[in-house]
């Protein structure tokens, strides 16, 4: 089955620990009810930098990405049903940018 990256732009930090595992629990149930279609959930992802060939740039641009998931599913419009399901872009605060893995 293919495979595909969600790659999150945007989203909220918690402002408490209160809010925090609030947030939590939104992804894992969020995740438990993709179930098996998730192949690495990822992780969460600090300040970037760009690298090209006129040097380094702070921030990773204009929308940096905020973490990454590894999902499978049976095509991209599969997998983009499944992105709208994100906390984040339930919340409106966020994007999910899907992509193929292709096999090299």
């Amino acid at each position: 089955m293919p495979q595909y990256l969600f790659a999150y732009h945007g989203g909220d930090t918690p402002e408490s620990e209160e809010e925090g595992k609030k947030t939590m629990a939104q992804w894992m149930a969020w995740f438990g009810g993709m179930g098996d279609a998730v192949v690495q959930p990822g992780a969460q992802l600090g300040m970037s930098k760009t690298v090209s060939g006129s040097g380094v740039a702070d921030g990773g641009g204009a929308n940096p990405t905020s973490g990454y998931t590894v999902i499978a599913a049976k095509n991209i419009e599969a997998a983009c049903e499944m992105a709208k399901g994100c906390p984040m872009v339930v919340a409106g605060n966020g994007s999910v940018e899907v992509a193929e893995l292709v096999e090299m």
